[in-house]
């Protein structure tokens, strides 16, 4: 394999990536602050030079990446074709005409990629396992679990008893819907959005008569902070990771918002996210705060756990 210099691998990496994908046949579309695909609306392009693909967070390998990265998983190069279409793509006069006679043309076939219809799980015939785990091992009170299945937010699938959370629009129409499992297994479970769903909408709750926005990384932690403070009055809305994209359409939907409570995970990511947060948002008008839960926690959830359960739990194992 031939090496690149440094010069050159900077060089293929500072190419437009919505550039790249439009040569390559896709449809950029630009959505607040990054772009996205419309055969691919999974697909988020940052800065024009990155991308990540949120319908696999959880996979290895083919997620994200840099411009190579995108050639290599949506043209089907390797390393090498990727970096002389990319020094070619930009015109870069290197190792591509130095050792040939010619420039370096590589023809690239697109991968044709389907839109996934987005169907929600099939519910159960009722709500025993998710009742179960909220409470029982999430501490979130019956009351709290209660308002979210009447509101029609939450429900159990079929088929493995997932918890089923609902992002609606401001009609009420579900556009986006992730699960976890019930089974936690060494402090991990399943996760997954529902396929074909669309990451500008989150799991939220909404009300006119609100001009207040209090804003979270997972749905557990939405419904945990309200359990805590009993807070049924405000709009609140769970992004599902930490792109802003949930919350810009939530503020275009909802323009009486003026303040906006930012309550992410107390580690690097949650922090970094909640500074970068807080100054875009103040800089557009809206009165901002960083309200994470308390230090010794990473999460709402966590804090709920360590109030709620953990005295039951080790009363219980001082007990036996």
């Amino acid at each position: 394999m031939d090496r690149f210099t440094e010069a050159e691998l900077a060089a293929a990496k500072s190419i437009d990536l919505t550039a790249v994908a439009t040569k390559l046949g896709y449809t950029v579309r630009r959505v607040g602050n990054y772009y996205t695909l419309k055969e691919m609306d999974s697909i988020r392009i940052y800065n024009k030079t990155h991308w990540f693909r949120w319908s696999r967070q959880y996979e290895k390998g083919e997620n994200g990446g840099s411009q190579i990265d995108f050639l290599r998983v949506f043209a089907g190069m390797d390393i090498k074709e990727a970096v002389f279409w990319l020094l070619d793509f930009a015109g870069y006069r290197g190792i591509s005409e130095a050792k040939t006679s010619k420039p370096f043309k590589h023809q690239v076939e697109v991968k044709q990629v389907e839109s996934k219809l987005f169907v929600l799980p099939q519910p159960a015939a009722s709500n025993a396992y998710i009742y179960s785990y909220l409470n029982q091992e999430r501490a979130i009170s019956k009351v709290v679990i209660e308002y979210f299945i009447n509101h029609g937010l939450i429900y159990e699938s079929r088929d493995y008893h997932n918890v089923v959370f609902k992002g609606n629009d401001k009609e009420g129409v579900t556009r986006f819907a992730s699960m976890r499992g019930v089974f936690d297994r060494g402090g991990s479970s399943f996760k997954c959005d529902v396929a074909g769903n669309d990451k500008n909408y989150g799991f939220n709750i909404f009300t006119d008569n609100s001009c207040e926005l209090i804003v979270f990384e997972a749905a557990i932690d939405l419904m945990s902070y309200m359990d805590i403070h009993m807070d049924f009055e405000t709009n609140k809305l769970a992004l599902g990771m930490l792109s802003d994209a949930p919350m810009e359409t939530f503020l275009e939907e909802h323009p009486q918002i003026t303040s906006i409570r930012f309550c992410l995970d107390n580690d690097v990511p949650g922090r970094k996210a909640t500074e970068e947060l807080t100054e875009k948002y103040y800089s557009l008008g809206y009165d901002v705060e960083d309200c994470p839960p308390p230090k010794n926690y990473k999460d709402y959830n966590e804090w709920l756990v360590a109030v709620k359960l953990l005295p039951v739990r080790t009363e219980r194992s001082m007990m036996r």
